[in-house]
């Protein structure tokens, strides 16, 4: 199987909150690489007393996999998510567990 393409980034903001930023598509081939960058830095954000931020702007998919490790942290994360997968959390019901916040359109 080809992997899709992903890149995860974790970074301190100005403000000192933790973000992990995944840009590309979240799928089967690269699930485990999204969930050890989101395990890593949901410990770090927790050990901090802090929520992590996962931004997601730069995502236009994300399979049952995806939500599935969100749900897994959901007492732990907040979301900045492309508009196309506003609709994915609502019905997944995710947005009822994690503040989601709409990322800027880029059109």
């Amino acid at each position: 199987m080809m992997s899709t393409s992903l890149t995860l980034d974790t970074v301190r903001r100005t403000d000192g909150k933790l973000v992990l930023i995944a840009a590309g598509e979240i799928d089967l081939s690269n699930i485990e690489a999204f969930d050890q960058a989101l395990s890593t830095a949901t410990t770090e954000a927790v050990t901090n007393k802090q929520t992590l931020t996962v931004d997601l702007s730069g995502v236009e998919y994300l399979d049952s996999a995806a939500i599935n490790a969100l749900y897994t942290r959901a007492d732990h994360i907040d979301l900045i998510a492309h508009p196309i997968l506003m609709p994915i959390f609502a019905i997944s019901g995710l947005s009822e567990l994690v503040a989601v916040e709409r990322a800027p359109s880029s059109d």
